[in-house]
Protein backbone atom coordinates (compact mmCIF):
# COMPACT_ATOMS: atom_id res chain seq x y z
CA UNK A 1 0.00 0.00 0.00
CA UNK A 2 0.99 3.60 -0.18
CA UNK A 3 0.58 6.93 1.46
CA UNK A 4 -0.13 10.32 -0.87
CA UNK A 5 0.81 13.94 -0.09
CA UNK A 6 -0.98 16.65 -2.19
CA UNK A 7 0.67 19.74 -3.33
CA UNK A 8 2.93 17.50 -4.53
CA UNK A 9 2.48 13.23 -5.05
CA UNK A 10 4.46 11.71 -3.16
CA UNK A 11 4.16 8.34 -1.31
CA UNK A 12 6.17 6.29 0.92
CA UNK A 13 6.97 2.90 1.41
CA UNK A 14 7.03 1.27 4.70
CA UNK A 15 7.40 -2.09 5.94
CA UNK A 16 4.90 -4.93 6.13
CA UNK A 17 3.03 -7.01 3.41
CA UNK A 18 0.47 -5.27 0.73
CA UNK A 19 -1.86 -6.33 -2.57
CA UNK A 20 -0.61 -5.98 -5.93
CA UNK A 21 1.59 -2.83 -5.05
CA UNK A 22 3.71 -4.73 -2.55
CA UNK A 23 4.37 -6.98 -5.19
CA UNK A 24 5.83 -4.70 -7.36
CA UNK A 25 7.86 -2.48 -5.60
CA UNK A 26 9.21 -5.09 -3.25
CA UNK A 27 8.13 -6.00 0.37
CA UNK A 28 7.61 -2.54 1.34
CA UNK A 29 4.13 -0.66 1.69
CA UNK A 30 4.05 2.84 0.14
CA UNK A 31 3.39 6.31 1.49
CA UNK A 32 2.33 9.35 -1.13
CA UNK A 33 2.24 13.03 -1.14
CA UNK A 34 0.58 14.58 -3.80
CA UNK A 35 1.57 18.69 -4.33
CA UNK A 36 -0.75 20.33 -6.76
CA UNK A 37 -0.12 24.11 -7.40
CA UNK A 38 -2.32 26.97 -9.41
CA UNK A 39 -0.88 27.93 -12.92
CA UNK A 40 2.55 25.79 -12.93
CA UNK A 41 4.69 25.74 -16.68
CA UNK A 42 7.78 23.71 -17.37
CA UNK A 43 7.43 25.69 -21.20
CA UNK A 44 10.25 26.79 -22.91
CA UNK A 45 12.46 30.26 -21.79
CA UNK A 46 12.34 28.79 -18.02
CA UNK A 47 14.94 30.05 -15.77
CA UNK A 48 13.28 29.01 -12.50
CA UNK A 49 15.93 27.24 -10.16
CA UNK A 50 15.29 23.97 -8.86
CA UNK A 51 16.01 23.73 -5.20
CA UNK A 52 15.60 20.69 -3.04
CA UNK A 53 13.84 19.30 -5.99
CA UNK A 54 16.91 19.21 -7.73
CA UNK A 55 18.94 18.02 -4.74
CA UNK A 56 16.79 15.14 -4.71
CA UNK A 57 16.66 14.10 -8.25
CA UNK A 58 20.56 12.30 -7.42
CA UNK A 59 18.67 9.83 -4.83
CA UNK A 60 15.49 9.67 -5.88
CA UNK A 61 13.40 9.29 -9.28
CA UNK A 62 12.11 12.04 -11.60
CA UNK A 63 9.60 11.51 -14.44
CA UNK A 64 7.95 14.40 -16.19
CA UNK A 65 5.70 13.34 -19.11
CA UNK A 66 2.38 15.24 -18.68
CA UNK A 67 -0.12 16.94 -20.88
CA UNK A 68 -2.86 18.28 -19.16
CA UNK A 69 -5.83 20.91 -19.69
CA UNK A 70 -6.42 24.32 -19.63
CA UNK A 71 -7.60 25.45 -16.24
CA UNK A 72 -9.48 23.79 -13.08
CA UNK A 73 -11.78 21.98 -15.06
CA UNK A 74 -8.47 19.83 -16.31
CA UNK A 75 -7.92 19.70 -12.48
CA UNK A 76 -11.26 17.96 -12.51
CA UNK A 77 -10.51 14.50 -14.11
CA UNK A 78 -7.29 13.87 -11.46
CA UNK A 79 -9.91 13.89 -8.33
CA UNK A 80 -12.67 12.25 -10.75
CA UNK A 81 -10.57 9.76 -13.06
CA UNK A 82 -13.12 11.08 -15.71
CA UNK A 83 -13.00 12.84 -18.93
CA UNK A 84 -14.48 16.30 -18.03
CA UNK A 85 -17.61 15.38 -20.03
CA UNK A 86 -18.58 12.40 -18.84
CA UNK A 87 -18.74 14.21 -15.09
CA UNK A 88 -20.84 17.60 -17.02
CA UNK A 89 -18.15 19.93 -15.24
CA UNK A 90 -18.72 22.76 -17.43
CA UNK A 91 -16.62 25.43 -16.05
CA UNK A 92 -15.08 26.61 -12.68
CA UNK A 93 -18.54 26.98 -10.45
CA UNK A 94 -19.80 23.43 -11.58
CA UNK A 95 -17.57 21.06 -10.28
CA UNK A 96 -17.81 17.69 -9.08
CA UNK A 97 -20.41 16.48 -6.44
CA UNK A 98 -19.36 16.85 -2.28
CA UNK A 99 -20.18 13.01 -2.07
CA UNK A 100 -18.19 12.25 -5.30
CA UNK A 101 -15.76 9.18 -4.76
CA UNK A 102 -12.12 10.25 -5.35
CA UNK A 103 -9.05 8.32 -5.18
CA UNK A 104 -8.07 9.17 -1.61
CA UNK A 105 -11.28 8.09 -0.33
CA UNK A 106 -10.69 4.51 -1.89
CA UNK A 107 -7.12 5.05 -1.02
CA UNK A 108 -8.58 5.63 2.86
CA UNK A 109 -10.84 2.62 2.30
CA UNK A 110 -7.31 0.09 1.75
CA UNK A 111 -6.20 1.41 5.24
CA UNK A 112 -4.62 4.43 4.51
CA UNK A 113 -4.39 7.56 6.50
CA UNK A 114 -5.08 10.56 4.58
CA UNK A 115 -4.78 14.14 4.76
CA UNK A 116 -5.86 17.37 2.75
CA UNK A 117 -4.32 20.95 3.07
CA UNK A 118 -4.79 24.01 0.96
CA UNK A 119 -6.55 24.45 -1.93
CA UNK A 120 -8.86 21.17 -3.32
CA UNK A 121 -11.34 23.02 -5.62
CA UNK A 122 -12.78 20.73 -7.50
CA UNK A 123 -16.17 20.24 -5.89
CA UNK A 124 -19.38 22.74 -7.58
CA UNK A 125 -20.05 25.98 -5.95
CA UNK A 126 -16.67 27.95 -6.18
CA UNK A 127 -15.51 31.07 -8.01
CA UNK A 128 -17.32 34.49 -8.43
CA UNK A 129 -20.42 34.95 -9.90
CA UNK A 130 -18.16 37.14 -12.71
CA UNK A 131 -16.43 33.82 -13.54
CA UNK A 132 -20.01 31.84 -14.48
CA UNK A 133 -21.66 34.63 -16.06
CA UNK A 134 -18.88 34.98 -18.37
CA UNK A 135 -19.29 31.39 -19.21
CA UNK A 136 -22.82 31.54 -19.25
CA UNK A 137 -22.99 34.43 -21.73
CA UNK A 138 -19.78 33.46 -24.21
CA UNK A 139 -22.05 32.79 -26.87
CA UNK A 140 -23.41 36.96 -26.68
CA UNK A 141 -22.31 38.81 -29.51
CA UNK A 142 -20.67 41.21 -27.64
CA UNK A 143 -16.88 41.52 -26.71
CA UNK A 144 -15.49 43.10 -23.18
CA UNK A 145 -12.76 43.01 -21.09
CA UNK A 146 -13.45 40.21 -18.44
CA UNK A 147 -9.81 40.96 -16.83
CA UNK A 148 -7.24 43.70 -15.33
CA UNK A 149 -4.16 44.38 -17.83
CA UNK A 150 -1.58 42.26 -16.91
CA UNK A 151 0.75 43.53 -14.64
CA UNK A 152 3.90 43.40 -12.19
CA UNK A 153 4.38 44.59 -8.64
CA UNK A 154 7.45 43.96 -6.71
CA UNK A 155 7.84 44.04 -2.42
CA UNK A 156 11.70 45.59 -2.95
CA UNK A 157 13.04 43.68 0.24
CA UNK A 158 15.48 41.21 -0.16
CA UNK A 159 14.29 39.55 3.42
CA UNK A 160 10.94 39.23 2.12
CA UNK A 161 10.79 35.35 1.72
CA UNK A 162 6.94 34.24 2.53
CA UNK A 163 5.32 36.40 0.02
CA UNK A 164 2.02 34.18 -0.26
CA UNK A 165 1.37 33.60 3.00
CA UNK A 166 -1.59 31.72 2.67
CA UNK A 167 0.46 28.89 0.76
CA UNK A 168 3.25 28.87 3.05
CA UNK A 169 0.80 28.33 6.38
CA UNK A 170 -0.66 25.62 4.70
CA UNK A 171 2.51 24.51 3.55
CA UNK A 172 3.63 23.95 7.36
CA UNK A 173 0.74 22.75 8.67
CA UNK A 174 1.99 19.56 6.18
CA UNK A 175 5.51 19.49 7.48
CA UNK A 176 3.70 19.76 10.97
CA UNK A 177 1.38 16.90 10.15
CA UNK A 178 4.26 14.91 8.95
CA UNK A 179 6.32 15.96 12.35
CA UNK A 180 3.48 15.02 14.60
CA UNK A 181 1.39 12.37 13.23
CA UNK A 182 2.58 10.58 10.32
CA UNK A 183 5.90 9.91 11.03
CA UNK A 184 4.13 7.56 14.46
CA UNK A 185 1.53 6.03 12.02
CA UNK A 186 1.47 2.31 11.32
CA UNK A 187 -0.28 2.58 8.54
CA UNK A 188 1.22 4.27 5.14
CA UNK A 189 -0.30 7.70 4.86
CA UNK A 190 -1.25 9.77 1.45
CA UNK A 191 -1.16 13.79 1.93
CA UNK A 192 -2.53 16.19 -0.45
CA UNK A 193 -1.17 19.72 -0.67
CA UNK A 194 -2.91 21.91 -3.09
CA UNK A 195 -0.95 25.70 -3.41
CA UNK A 196 -2.47 28.53 -5.49
CA UNK A 197 0.86 29.71 -6.44
CA UNK A 198 2.44 30.00 -9.00
CA UNK A 199 -1.03 31.90 -10.17
CA UNK A 200 -1.13 35.47 -10.65
CA UNK A 201 -2.45 37.75 -7.80
CA UNK A 202 -5.75 40.09 -8.01
CA UNK A 203 -5.05 43.01 -9.47
CA UNK A 204 -6.88 45.97 -6.78
CA UNK A 205 -5.74 48.57 -8.81
CA UNK A 206 -8.19 47.78 -11.96
CA UNK A 207 -11.10 47.97 -10.06
CA UNK A 208 -12.97 46.44 -7.38
CA UNK A 209 -14.56 43.47 -9.41
CA UNK A 210 -11.28 43.00 -11.86
CA UNK A 211 -10.05 39.32 -12.12
CA UNK A 212 -6.23 38.17 -11.18
CA UNK A 213 -3.96 39.62 -13.43
CA UNK A 214 -1.00 40.90 -11.12
CA UNK A 215 1.73 38.76 -11.23
CA UNK A 216 3.83 39.48 -7.47
CA UNK A 217 6.89 38.71 -5.89
CA UNK A 218 9.66 40.05 -3.44
CA UNK A 219 13.29 41.00 -4.75
CA UNK A 220 14.49 37.83 -2.93
CA UNK A 221 12.75 35.99 -5.66
CA UNK A 222 13.45 37.66 -8.46
CA UNK A 223 17.15 37.84 -8.39
CA UNK A 224 17.00 34.13 -8.72
CA UNK A 225 15.90 34.35 -11.92
CA UNK A 226 17.90 34.81 -15.03
CA UNK A 227 16.89 37.54 -16.88
CA UNK A 228 19.45 37.83 -19.41
CA UNK A 229 18.27 34.39 -20.69
CA UNK A 230 14.11 35.08 -20.77
CA UNK A 231 12.86 34.97 -24.15
CA UNK A 232 10.52 37.57 -26.05
CA UNK A 233 7.71 35.25 -27.04
CA UNK A 234 6.37 35.84 -30.64
CA UNK A 235 3.09 36.97 -31.44
CA UNK A 236 1.08 36.98 -34.65
CA UNK A 237 -0.76 40.46 -35.85
CA UNK A 238 -4.16 40.61 -34.27
CA UNK A 239 -5.42 40.51 -37.76
CA UNK A 240 -4.16 37.22 -38.65
CA UNK A 241 -4.96 35.42 -34.76
CA UNK A 242 -7.83 32.80 -34.92
CA UNK A 243 -10.97 34.33 -33.45
CA UNK A 244 -11.22 32.35 -30.39
CA UNK A 245 -7.77 33.12 -29.63
CA UNK A 246 -8.78 37.30 -30.49
CA UNK A 247 -11.66 36.42 -27.93
CA UNK A 248 -9.36 35.55 -25.41
CA UNK A 249 -6.80 38.17 -25.94
CA UNK A 250 -9.62 40.92 -25.78
CA UNK A 251 -10.89 39.84 -22.68
CA UNK A 252 -7.61 38.96 -21.17
CA UNK A 253 -6.85 42.54 -21.62
CA UNK A 254 -3.95 41.75 -23.85
CA UNK A 255 -4.92 43.16 -26.97
CA UNK A 256 -3.21 46.63 -26.57
CA UNK A 257 0.51 47.66 -27.03
CA UNK A 258 2.88 45.96 -24.54
CA UNK A 259 6.80 46.98 -24.41
CA UNK A 260 9.60 44.48 -24.79
CA UNK A 261 10.40 45.13 -20.93
CA UNK A 262 6.97 45.04 -20.06
CA UNK A 263 6.50 41.22 -21.30
CA UNK A 264 9.95 40.21 -19.56
CA UNK A 265 9.18 41.40 -16.39
CA UNK A 266 6.03 39.40 -16.61
CA UNK A 267 7.76 36.23 -17.29
CA UNK A 268 10.48 37.42 -15.00
CA UNK A 269 7.88 37.86 -12.05
CA UNK A 270 6.27 34.30 -12.57
CA UNK A 271 9.66 32.46 -12.99
CA UNK A 272 10.08 33.98 -9.49
CA UNK A 273 6.84 33.10 -8.46
CA UNK A 274 7.42 29.28 -9.45
CA UNK A 275 10.95 29.53 -7.43
CA UNK A 276 8.69 30.82 -4.39
CA UNK A 277 6.41 27.58 -5.20
CA UNK A 278 9.78 25.33 -4.99
CA UNK A 279 10.54 26.68 -1.83
CA UNK A 280 7.65 25.22 -0.29
CA UNK A 281 8.02 21.72 -1.72
CA UNK A 282 11.45 22.07 -0.55
CA UNK A 283 9.92 21.88 3.16
CA UNK A 284 7.93 19.17 2.01
CA UNK A 285 10.89 17.14 0.99
CA UNK A 286 13.16 18.42 4.21
CA UNK A 287 10.49 17.12 6.44
CA UNK A 288 10.24 13.49 5.39
CA UNK A 289 14.19 13.32 4.91
CA UNK A 290 14.42 14.49 8.09
CA UNK A 291 11.88 12.43 9.18
CA UNK A 292 13.50 9.35 7.27
CA UNK A 293 10.20 9.05 5.03
CA UNK A 294 11.92 10.49 2.15
CA UNK A 295 13.17 7.05 1.17
CA UNK A 296 9.89 5.35 1.90
CA UNK A 297 7.41 7.89 0.33
CA UNK A 298 6.28 8.54 -3.29
CA UNK A 299 6.56 12.19 -3.72
CA UNK A 300 4.12 13.44 -7.43
CA UNK A 301 4.23 17.00 -7.96
CA UNK A 302 1.67 19.03 -10.79
CA UNK A 303 -0.26 21.42 -11.65
CA UNK A 304 -4.03 22.40 -13.15
CA UNK A 305 -2.61 24.57 -15.94
CA UNK A 306 0.08 26.21 -16.97
CA UNK A 307 0.37 29.78 -17.14
CA UNK A 308 0.63 31.48 -20.87
CA UNK A 309 2.67 34.59 -19.32
CA UNK A 310 1.89 36.72 -22.55
CA UNK A 311 2.49 33.64 -24.87
CA UNK A 312 0.15 34.06 -27.93
CA UNK A 313 -0.86 37.61 -26.50
CA UNK A 314 -2.42 36.03 -23.73
CA UNK A 315 -1.29 35.41 -19.91
CA UNK A 316 -3.50 32.99 -17.50
CA UNK A 317 -4.89 29.73 -18.72
CA UNK A 318 -8.19 28.77 -20.40
CA UNK A 319 -6.43 27.83 -24.00
CA UNK A 320 -4.84 25.00 -25.46
CA UNK A 321 -1.06 26.31 -26.50
CA UNK A 322 1.95 24.62 -25.00
CA UNK A 323 2.48 27.15 -22.05
CA UNK A 324 -1.44 26.84 -20.61
CA UNK A 325 -2.10 23.03 -21.44
CA UNK A 326 1.06 21.89 -20.84
CA UNK A 327 2.04 20.87 -16.92
CA UNK A 328 4.89 19.07 -15.28
CA UNK A 329 4.30 15.62 -13.73
CA UNK A 330 7.07 14.78 -11.41
CA UNK A 331 7.92 11.36 -9.50
CA UNK A 332 10.09 10.34 -7.34
CA UNK A 333 10.51 7.86 -4.25
CA UNK A 334 11.24 4.08 -4.58
CA UNK A 335 10.75 2.06 -7.12
CA UNK A 336 10.83 5.49 -9.45
CA UNK A 337 13.68 5.10 -12.19
CA UNK A 338 16.28 7.97 -11.36
CA UNK A 339 16.60 11.41 -13.95
CA UNK A 340 14.28 9.30 -16.47
CA UNK A 341 11.86 11.80 -18.47
CA UNK A 342 9.56 10.16 -20.48
CA UNK A 343 8.19 11.74 -23.54
CA UNK A 344 4.85 9.69 -23.61
CA UNK A 345 2.01 12.38 -23.73
CA UNK A 346 -0.22 11.55 -20.27
CA UNK A 347 -2.54 13.44 -18.51
CA UNK A 348 -4.20 14.42 -14.99
CA UNK A 349 -6.85 11.86 -15.87
CA UNK A 350 -3.84 9.15 -15.44
CA UNK A 351 -3.66 10.76 -11.51
CA UNK A 352 -6.89 8.47 -10.20
CA UNK A 353 -5.46 5.09 -11.29
CA UNK A 354 -1.94 5.53 -10.64
CA UNK A 355 -2.58 6.47 -6.95
CA UNK A 356 -5.01 3.52 -6.67
CA UNK A 357 -1.90 1.05 -8.44
CA UNK A 358 0.25 2.77 -5.80
CA UNK A 359 -2.31 1.48 -2.98
CA UNK A 360 -2.34 -2.02 -5.03
CA UNK A 361 -6.44 -1.21 -4.93
CA UNK A 362 -8.41 -2.30 -7.74
CA UNK A 363 -9.40 -0.20 -10.43
CA UNK A 364 -12.66 0.74 -11.76
CA UNK A 365 -13.54 -0.56 -14.74
CA UNK A 366 -14.74 3.03 -16.38
CA UNK A 367 -12.20 5.01 -15.61
CA UNK A 368 -10.74 7.65 -18.82
CA UNK A 369 -7.13 7.36 -17.26
CA UNK A 370 -4.34 4.71 -17.37
CA UNK A 371 -2.07 4.06 -14.42
CA UNK A 372 1.72 5.38 -15.01
CA UNK A 373 3.43 2.98 -13.26
CA UNK A 374 4.61 1.34 -15.89
CA UNK A 375 6.46 4.11 -17.54
CA UNK A 376 7.87 5.16 -14.26
CA UNK A 377 8.67 2.34 -12.04
CA UNK A 378 12.25 0.07 -12.25
CA UNK A 379 10.58 -3.09 -11.95
CA UNK A 380 8.99 -2.34 -15.80
CA UNK A 381 12.56 -2.67 -17.29
CA UNK A 382 11.05 -3.96 -20.81
CA UNK A 383 9.65 -0.94 -21.96
CA UNK A 384 8.71 -2.08 -25.15
CA UNK A 385 6.11 -4.64 -23.28
CA UNK A 386 3.99 -1.58 -21.85
CA UNK A 387 4.04 0.90 -24.77
CA UNK A 388 0.67 0.35 -25.26
CA UNK A 389 -0.48 0.71 -22.34
CA UNK A 390 -1.31 4.39 -22.78
CA UNK A 391 -2.71 5.45 -25.95
CA UNK A 392 -0.42 7.54 -28.05
CA UNK A 393 -3.15 10.43 -27.41
CA UNK A 394 -4.52 12.93 -24.61
CA UNK A 395 -7.78 14.45 -24.74
CA UNK A 396 -8.12 17.95 -23.35
CA UNK A 397 -11.44 20.00 -23.41
CA UNK A 398 -12.47 23.72 -22.21
CA UNK A 399 -15.89 25.13 -21.57
CA UNK A 400 -15.57 28.11 -19.15
CA UNK A 401 -15.24 31.70 -19.48
CA UNK A 402 -12.19 33.71 -21.80
CA UNK A 403 -13.33 30.96 -24.41
CA UNK A 404 -16.24 31.70 -27.02
CA UNK A 405 -16.68 28.14 -27.99
CA UNK A 406 -16.20 24.60 -26.20
CA UNK A 407 -12.73 23.79 -26.89
CA UNK A 408 -11.73 19.88 -27.63
CA UNK A 409 -7.37 19.30 -28.29
CA UNK A 410 -6.62 15.96 -29.20
CA UNK A 411 -2.79 15.60 -28.99
CA UNK A 412 0.11 13.53 -30.08
CA UNK A 413 3.85 13.59 -29.47
CA UNK A 414 4.16 15.34 -33.31
CA UNK A 415 0.45 16.83 -33.31
CA UNK A 416 -1.77 19.06 -31.97
CA UNK A 417 -5.18 19.17 -33.46
CA UNK A 418 -7.63 21.51 -31.82
CA UNK A 419 -11.74 21.57 -32.89
CA UNK A 420 -14.45 23.69 -31.53
CA UNK A 421 -17.92 23.99 -30.77
CA UNK A 422 -19.97 21.80 -33.29
CA UNK A 423 -16.74 21.28 -35.95
CA UNK A 424 -17.79 23.37 -38.96
CA UNK A 425 -18.62 26.76 -37.60
CA UNK A 426 -15.35 27.72 -36.18
CA UNK A 427 -12.03 26.63 -38.06
CA UNK A 428 -10.32 23.71 -36.11
CA UNK A 429 -6.26 24.05 -35.94
CA UNK A 430 -3.38 21.86 -36.51
CA UNK A 431 0.11 22.31 -35.52
CA UNK A 432 2.93 19.95 -35.69
CA UNK A 433 4.80 20.76 -32.67
CA UNK A 434 7.89 18.86 -33.90
CA UNK A 435 9.00 21.43 -36.51
CA UNK A 436 6.26 24.30 -34.93
CA UNK A 437 7.21 24.52 -30.90
CA UNK A 438 5.74 28.03 -30.64
CA UNK A 439 2.39 27.04 -32.13
CA UNK A 440 2.03 29.96 -34.86
CA UNK A 441 1.47 28.09 -38.03
CA UNK A 442 -2.10 26.60 -38.17
CA UNK A 443 -1.64 24.28 -41.21
CA UNK A 444 -5.03 22.97 -40.57
CA UNK A 445 -5.84 23.18 -44.27
CA UNK A 446 -2.67 22.61 -45.99
CA UNK A 447 -2.57 18.81 -44.45
CA UNK A 448 -6.30 17.83 -44.97
CA UNK A 449 -5.43 14.10 -44.64
CA UNK A 450 -3.93 14.73 -41.27
CA UNK A 451 -6.81 17.23 -40.19
CA UNK A 452 -9.41 14.76 -41.09
CA UNK A 453 -7.96 11.69 -39.43
CA UNK A 454 -7.34 13.24 -35.96
CA UNK A 455 -10.52 15.08 -36.05
CA UNK A 456 -11.97 11.27 -36.78
CA UNK A 457 -9.88 10.07 -33.76
CA UNK A 458 -11.28 12.92 -31.90
CA UNK A 459 -15.02 11.86 -32.64
CA UNK A 460 -14.33 8.47 -31.77
CA UNK A 461 -13.39 9.79 -28.17
CA UNK A 462 -16.17 12.78 -27.78
CA UNK A 463 -19.17 13.22 -29.76
CA UNK A 464 -17.86 16.93 -29.36
CA UNK A 465 -20.43 18.54 -31.40
CA UNK A 466 -23.53 17.16 -29.13
CA UNK A 467 -21.33 18.05 -26.12
CA UNK A 468 -20.94 21.99 -27.33
CA UNK A 469 -24.90 21.69 -28.20
CA UNK A 470 -25.42 20.33 -23.99
CA UNK A 471 -22.63 22.87 -23.14
CA UNK A 472 -24.66 25.70 -25.04
CA UNK A 473 -28.12 24.73 -23.35
CA UNK A 474 -26.90 24.56 -19.81
CA UNK A 475 -25.35 28.07 -19.99
CA UNK A 476 -28.71 29.41 -20.96
CA UNK A 477 -30.82 27.49 -18.75
CA UNK A 478 -28.39 28.56 -15.86
CA UNK A 479 -28.35 32.16 -16.57
CA UNK A 480 -31.58 32.65 -16.47
CA UNK A 481 -32.07 30.89 -13.16
CA UNK A 482 -29.99 33.05 -12.29
CA UNK A 483 -31.53 36.33 -13.66
CA UNK A 484 -34.07 35.50 -12.11
CA UNK A 485 -32.71 34.89 -9.08
CA UNK A 486 -31.78 38.82 -8.64
CA UNK A 487 -34.62 40.05 -9.34
CA UNK A 488 -34.75 43.41 -9.83
CA UNK A 489 -31.24 44.35 -9.08
CA UNK A 490 -30.43 42.30 -12.48
CA UNK A 491 -29.16 45.31 -13.97
CA UNK A 492 -27.20 46.49 -11.84
CA UNK A 493 -25.32 43.20 -10.68
CA UNK A 494 -24.54 41.82 -14.50
CA UNK A 495 -23.25 45.65 -14.84
CA UNK A 496 -20.18 45.78 -11.78
CA UNK A 497 -19.17 42.08 -12.61
CA UNK A 498 -15.09 42.09 -13.79
CA UNK A 499 -16.49 43.60 -17.03
CA UNK A 500 -17.89 46.63 -15.58
CA UNK A 501 -15.56 48.98 -16.90
CA UNK A 502 -16.38 48.28 -20.33
CA UNK A 503 -19.98 47.45 -19.46
CA UNK A 504 -20.77 51.13 -18.13
CA UNK A 505 -19.91 52.40 -21.27
CA UNK A 506 -23.14 51.30 -22.93
CA UNK A 507 -25.11 48.99 -20.47
CA UNK A 508 -28.10 49.27 -22.40
CA UNK A 509 -26.31 48.12 -26.00
CA UNK A 510 -25.11 45.23 -23.70
CA UNK A 511 -28.00 44.20 -22.17
CA UNK A 512 -30.07 44.22 -25.79
CA UNK A 513 -27.34 41.87 -26.95
CA UNK A 514 -28.32 39.10 -23.78
CA UNK A 515 -32.28 39.71 -24.64
CA UNK A 516 -31.33 38.88 -28.35
CA UNK A 517 -29.26 35.40 -27.09
CA UNK A 518 -32.15 34.22 -24.79
CA UNK A 519 -34.89 34.83 -27.93
CA UNK A 520 -32.39 33.36 -30.37
CA UNK A 521 -34.20 29.36 -31.09
CA UNK A 522 -32.02 26.69 -29.75
CA UNK A 523 -31.24 23.67 -32.34
CA UNK A 524 -32.24 20.11 -30.91
CA UNK A 525 -29.24 18.19 -29.45
CA UNK A 526 -28.66 14.94 -32.04
CA UNK A 527 -27.72 12.13 -30.46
Amino acid sequence: MSSVIPVLFAESFLEGGGGPSAQRFGTALCNAAVVGVGGRSLGSGSTRPRGRWAEARTCSGLARCTQCGASRERLLPMWSGLFTHLTESWNNFKGLDPNYTTWMDIMEKHGYRTQKFGKLDYTSGHHSISNRVEAWTRDVAFLLRQEGRPMVNLIPKKTKVRVMERDWKNTDKAVNWLRKEASNYTQPFVLYLGLNLPHPYPSPSSGENFGSSTFHTSLHWLKKVSYDAIKIPKWLPLSEMHPIDYYSSYTKNCTGKFTEKEIKNIRAFYYAMCAETDAMLGEIILALRQLDLLEKTIVMYTSDHGELAMEHRQFYKMSMYEASAHVPLLMMGPGIKANLQVPNVVSLVDIYPTMLDIAGAPLPQNLSGYSLLPLSSELFKNEHKFKNLHPPWILSEFHGCNVNASTYMLRTNQWKYIAYSDGTSVLPQLFDLSSDPDELTNIATKFPEVTYSLDQKLRSIINYPKVSASVHQYNREQFIKWKQSVGQNYSNVIANLRWHQDWLKEPRQYESAIDRWLKTPINPIKI
